[in-house]
C-alpha cells in the first residue's frame, strides 16, 4: 500500500533536495524555488535540503532575496549541516537537481540505499539518460532515429588525436561538441571551421572529460515532449512544443544564457505543426522513456530538420522554472503546475523500494 493512500500517515515528510555540485547548480536552485512554492503544506510536511557548490548538505530555507537580471540563486552554507542519515526519516524525496553528482545516478543511489522513495528516474535511467554516448546507443538499439556522431573518450584525445580528428572531420561542419554529461547547454560550442575544433573540445572537457561530437542538423527546427507516468504505470505523452531563440538575440543556437539569463529563448505552446508530427513525436517520447526504462517523468527533445525527424536527448530531471518547457507543455495539455508537482509527488509514494 502507497503511504499516500495509508490513513496511519496523516501528512507523508518530503525532503526537497536541490543544488549540487554541477554546472547547473542555479538552475536547481531557481527550479526548488519554484516547486517549494506550490507544494501543499497542509498534505505534506516538507523539509528543503540544499547542496552547496562545494557538496556540503544543509537544512535550506529555500528562501532567496529578489535576484539581479541575468543571475542566478545559490544554497547558501551558513546554515546548519544536514546528514545524509538524516534521510531515513523521510517518507519520500524530490531530487530536484540538474547534471553530474544529481541527475546521473548518484542521488538515486543513495537515496535507494536509504530506501527512500523519491521523485523520477532510478538509478540506471537516470545515469544512461545524463550520459549522452550510452543515451545514443540505447536509442539506437530502439530504433530511434540519431543524428551522427563521434564519442571522444579522454585518453583518446591525449594519444590518438589524430584518428579522432579524423572521425569527426567525416561528419562535416559545422558540428556541435558537448560534454558528454552536462545539460543545460554548459560547455556546448557550435564549430564552423576545423580551427575551433580544439578550443571547443578544450571548453566541453572543462564540463566533463568525456566529449561528444554531433554534426549539424540541417534547417532544424527545436521541438520538444514531456513525458509523465500514470498511477498504473503507463507513460503518456504532452502535446509538442517548439523552442526558437528571438532575432534579435546574438546567441547561434539554443545555449545557456538564452536559456536562463538574458530572456532571449521563446516557448512555442503547443508548436505550429501538423498532427502527423505531432503524433510522430509523442509517440517516440514514450518509446525513448521507455528504452531507458525512466520513472516518473522526463522530457525529450527532437529536432525536425530538412532530412526528417531526429531525436536529440532525453532529460530524466527537467527543470521546472517558470520558463522550463516541462511544466509548461504539460500546462498545455490540461495539467496546472500545483497539480504536476502533487502527481510527481504522489507517483513517488506510490512506488516500491529496493527492486522495481
Amino acid at each position: 500500500m502507497s503511504l499516500s493512500m495509508d490513513p496511519s500517515v496523516d501528512k507523508p515528510r518530503l525532503a526537497v533536495i536541490f543544488g549540487g555540485r554541477s554546472s547547473e547548480h542555479g538552475v536547481s536552485c531557481l527550479t526548488a524555488r519554484e516547486v517549494l512554492a506550490v507544494i501543499d503544506r497542509d498534505k505534506y510536511d516538507v523539509q528543503p535540503i540544499g547542496i552547496t557548490r562545494e557538496g556540503n548538505w544543509v537544512s535550506e530555507t529555500a528562501e532567496w532575496p529578489d535576484l539581479e537580471p541575468g543571475t542566478l540563486p545559490s544554497v547558501r552554507d551558513d546554515f546548519p549541516a544536514f546528514t545524509w542519515e538524516g534521510l531515513h526519516d523521510f517518507d519520500a524525496a524530490f531530487p530536484l537537481l540538474h547534471g553530474p553528482w544529481g541527475e546521473d545516478g548518484t542521488i538515486q543511489g543513495l537515496l535507494e540505499m536509504a530506501n527512500v522513495r523519491y521523485v523520477g528516474a532510478g538509478v540506471l535511467a537516470s545515469a544512461v539518460g545524463m550520459d549522452k554516448p550510452f543515451t545514443k546507443t540505447v536509442f539506437s538499439a530502439g530504433g530511434l532515429p540519431q543524428i551522427p556522431y563521434v564519442t571522444v573518450q579522454p585518453w583518446q584525445w591525449k594519444s590518438q588525436q589524430d584518428r579522432v580528428i579524423a572521425r569527426i572531420k567525416a561528419l562535416g561542419l559545422p558540428v556541435f561538441v558537448k560534454p558528454a554529461r552536462a545539460g543545460s547547454s554548459s560547455g556546448v560550442m557550435m564549430v564552423e571551421s576545423w580551427d575551433e575544433l580544439d578550443g571547443a573540445i578544450a571548453k566541453a572537457q572543462d564540463f566533463d572529460p568525456k566529449v561528444v561530437v554531433e554534426a549539424a542538423a540541417k534547417n532544424k527546427r527545436e521541438l520538444e515532449c514531456a513525458v509523465m507516468q500514470q498511477p498504473d504505470g503507463t507513460p503518456i505523452a504532452s502535446v509538442v512544443g517548439e523552442i526558437t531563440v528571438a532575432e534579435e538575440s546574438n546567441h547561434e543556437f539554443y545555449d545557456f544564457e538564452a536559456k536562463y539569463l538574458d530572456g532571449t529563448s521563446v516557448n512555442i505552446v503547443p508548436a505550429d505543426i501538423s498532427t502527423t508530427l505531432s503524433d510522430r513525436i509523442r509517440t517516440y517520447s514514450v518509446q525513448a522513456f521507455e528504452a531507458i526504462g525512466a520513472e516518473g517523468l522526463a522530457r525529450v527533445d527532437f529536432f525536425d530538420t530538412s532530412d526528417g525527424l531526429i531525436i536529440n536527448e532525453i532529460n530524466t530531471m527537467p527543470g521546472f522554472t517558470p520558463f522550463s518547457m516541462f511544466p509548461l507543455l504539460w500546462e498545455a495539455s490540461g495539467v496546472p503546475y500545483p497539480e504536476l508537482v502533487d502527481r510527481l509527488i504522489q507517483l513517488a509514494l506510490r512506488r516500491d523500494t529496493g527492486l522495481r
